[in-house]
């Protein structure tokens, strides 16, 4: 499903970090390891389609990210990729239900209002659908963004250390959450973490 062949990528002021080929298959699930400044977030974007590497492709069911005009690259992300970045990325001026209609509308599919809140329900956050991201603890704030990667049902799922901010009841939940929407979705899952609790629900892993 995933190839990455031969990716490098060269910062300005002259860093290169160079990363080993990896092939993903259908709904594998990996984590991704590696030590402070290994290049695991640099990784990360570049499979996700946010940065262009220097050298290499990444795959994705055949098609190179790095071919597809702009645009293209945009709307082939948002239809089938969901990320959970470190730092939640909402919209400030919208509400939490309406940060996840706007995933859909970006990715130029029909808003499923019943999906959407069964998301959030299941994250135990459904009391918050009308709450703004400024009204949200980090903890909050990090289960919203889950939601939202999950909403278009991307065929990879990735995110970048998603537990950090959780205490260890809504980390077990958020886990659980990513490993089985992943697999009732037919999506890979790849985690970058330090989080002990995660390596502990994923068996495969990609080390830098």
């Amino acid at each position: 499903m995933i190839r990455v062949s031969s990716l490098a990528h060269v910062y300005d002021k002259g860093r290169r970090l160079k990363f080993p080929c990896w092939e993903i298959g259908d709904m594998e699930q990996w984590l991704l390891l590696g030590a402070s400044g290994s290049g695991k977030s640099t990784l990360l974007n570049i499979i996700s389609g946010l940065l262009k590497p220097s050298q290499g492709a990444v795959l994705i069911n055949g098609t190179d990210l790095y071919t597809l005009p702009v645009r293209g690259l945009d709307r082939f992300r948002g239809r089938h990729i969901g990320i959970i970045f470190q730092r939640p990325h909402l919209i400030r001026s919208l509400d939490v239900l309406d940060n996840l209609e706007l995933a859909a509308v970006m990715a130029g599919l029909p808003i499923d209002h019943e999906r959407n809140r069964s998301l959030l329900a299941d994250l135990g956050i459904s009391d918050l659908a009308k709450n703004y991201p400024d009204q949200l603890s980090q903890g909050q704030l990090q289960r919203v963004s889950v939601a939202r990667a999950l909403v278009n049902k991307p065929d990879l799922l990735i995110a970048d250390e998603p537990t950090s901010s959780l205490d260890d009841e809504n980390a077990n939940q958020v886990i659980k959450m990513l490993t089985t929407q992943a697999k009732d979705n037919g999506a890979a899952l790849i985690i970058a973490t330090h989080d002990s609790r995660v390596r502990d629900h994923l068996t495969k892993t990609y080390l830098l």
